[in-house]
C-alpha cells in the first residue's frame, strides 16, 4: 500500500529542489491515506493498515512541521526582503494565504491523528472520509500555488549566497530533530565550521541618512515589513560595579530623537548596576535582514508620569505581574510566585497603579553603529558618533 523507503533527497545546496522533494513525499503519504479509505472497510486495521497508518503518522508528525517552518521562517521572509513591484505584490497576496493553510492544515491534521493512532495501534478501523478528502485538497491546492508562484520566484530571485543561506537554515533545522549522545561531543566540535556566508544587502556611507536615529527608524520600518521575528527585542549590556558586565533580552518600548526606552524593575539586577554604572550597550539583531544595530549611551530613568502612561497601557494581567514580582531576588517556589500574584490580584482591582520600584530607562544615544552582513565576513559598518554640540558624524569601520 505505502513505499516506506524514501527516495534519495537533494542536497541542500539546492533548497528548492528540497522542498519540491518534500511536495512528492507529502503526496506520496496523502495517497496512502486515500487508500487506507478504501482498504479499511475490506481488511480493517490488519498489518498492512497498521504500517501504512503508522507511516502517515511519522511523516506529518516528524517532517511536515520542519517544510512549514522552512517556508515560515526563512523562504518567505528572504523573499519579502527582495521581492520588488509585481513580485512584491503577489506575495504581499499570497503569502498570507499560505500561513493560513499551515495553521488550517494542522487543524485538520489533529481530526486524523486520533483515527491514524487508532488505526496503528489496532485498536480501530475507522477513518473519515471527509476528513481526509478536506485534508487533501487543501494540501494538494497549496503545495500547486507554491509550486506555481513561490518556486519559480525563488530561483529567479535569489542569488547564490542566498540560496546556500536559505539550505543551511533548512539543514540545521533538520539536524535539531535530535542528536544521539555519542555525538555530542563531536557537535560540540563542529561549532567552529559553521558558517552562514551573508549577500541580500549591502550599505554604502554615502546612501546612509544624516541622522542616526532616522536610519534606525528606516531599518527598524523594514525589519517589520520584512516580519522578522521580535524585531522590538534587543540586548541590554550593563556592567556593575566591581566591573563584571551582564546581559539580558529585553523589548523596547520607544524610540524617538531622545534615545531608546524600554521598562523594568528598578530593583533587578539591571537596575542595579545601571546604579552603578549608568553607561549601557544595546543591541538589535535581525538576522532574516543579516543586519545588527550597535548603540552604546548613557541611561537615566524615565519621568513617573511617563512610566505611569505606559503602565496604565498595558494589559491587566501585565501589571499584576509586575506588581507581585520582586525581579531578580529570590523565591521558594513557582507556587509561591502565583500566590503572590494571586494576593496582589486580589487587592489591586481592575486599574492598580503602578508600583515605585517599576519604571522606565532610557538610554540617549552616543555611538550608533549599523552592520550589514555581507560575503566572505567582508561585512559594511558605519557609525555615528555624537558630537559636543549634539550634531553627528559618521565614518566606514573595516570588517
Amino acid at each position: 500500500m505505502n513505499n516506506l523507503l524514501h527516495d534519495a533527497a537533494p542536497d541542500f545546496d539546492q533548497p528548492i529542489a528540497v522542498l519540491k522533494h518534500c511536495h512528492g513525499r507529502i503526496r506520496k503519504q496523502l495517497a496512502t491515506l486515500e487508500k487506507l479509505l478504501s482498504h479499511l472497510p475490506e481488511h480493517g486495521a490488519d498489518e498492512q493498515a497498521r504500517q501504512a497508518a503508522a507511516a502517515v503518522l511519522k511523516y506529518f508528525e516528524k517532517a511536515a512541521h520542519l517544510h512549514h517552518e522552512d517556508e515560515e521562517q526563512d523562504l518567505i521572509p528572504m523573499l519579502r526582503a527582495v521581492a520588488q513591484g509585481e513580485d512584491a505584490a503577489t506575495l504581499q497576496a499570497l503569502a498570507p494565504v499560505i500561513l493560513q493553510d499551515h495553521k488550517d492544515m494542522d487543524a485538520m491534521w489533529q481530526d486524523l491523528h486520533e483515527q491514524l493512532t487508532a488505526i496503528a495501534e489496532g485498536a480501530a478501523a475507522v477513518l473519515s472520509a471527509s476528513a481526509v478528502q478536506r485534508f487533501v485538497q487543501r494540501y494538494t491546492s497549496h503545495m500547486e500555488r507554491e509550486e506555481s508562484v513561490i518556486a519559480p520566484m525563488a530561483l529567479r530571485l535569489f542569488s547564490p549566497a542566498q540560496m546556500a543561506q536559505l539550505g543551511a537554515a533548512m539543514q540545521r533545522r533538520r539536524a535539531q530533530l535530535g542528536v544521539p549522545e555519542s555525538n555530542k561531543a563531536a557537535v560540540g566540535q563542529a561549532v567552529a565550521d559553521l558558517r552562514k556566508d551573508y549577500g541580500q544587502a549591502s550599505l554604502n556611507e554615502h546612501e546612509v541618512l544624516d541622522d542616526p536615529m532616522l536610519q534606525f527608524t528606516q531599518w527598524f520600518e523594514q525589519a517589520l515589513k520584512a516580519e522578522v521575528n521580535e524585531p522590538n527585542a534587543m540586548t541590554v549590556a550593563t556592567v556593575a560595579a566591581n566591573g563584571r558586565p551582564s546581559s539580558r533580552i529585553v523589548l523596547v518600548k520607544q524610540f524617538d530623537e531622545r534615545g531608546f526606552t524600554w521598562y523594568t524593575n528598578y530593583d533587578s539586577r539591571k537596575a542595579q548596576e545601571l546604579a552603578d554604572n549608568n553607561f549601557a550597550a544595546l543591541l538589535f539583531f535581525w538576522s532574516e535582514l543579516e543586519r545588527q544595530v550597535r548603540i552604546e549611551g548613557r541611561v537615566e530613568r524615565t519621568s513617573d508620569d511617563e512610566s505611569d502612561r505606559y503602565f496604565r497601557s498595558r494589559p491587566l494581567k501585565s501589571r499584576l505581574s509586575a506588581t507581585a514580582s520582586r525581579q531578580s531576588a529570590p523565591i521558594a517556589s513557582r507556587a509561591a510566585l502565583e500566590e503572590n500574584y494571586e494576593t496582589v490580584a486580589r487587592q489591586a482591582g481592575e486599574d492598580p497603579l503602578r508600583p515605585a520600584y517599576w519604571g522606565g530607562f532610557r538610554l540617549i544615544p552616543e555611538r550608533i553603529e549599523f552592520w550589514q552582513g555581507r560575503r566572505s565576513r567582508f561585512h559594511d559598518r558605519i557609525v555615528y558618533e555624537r558630537q559636543a554640540d549634539g550634531s553627528w558624524t559618521r565614518q566606514r569601520l573595516q570588517p
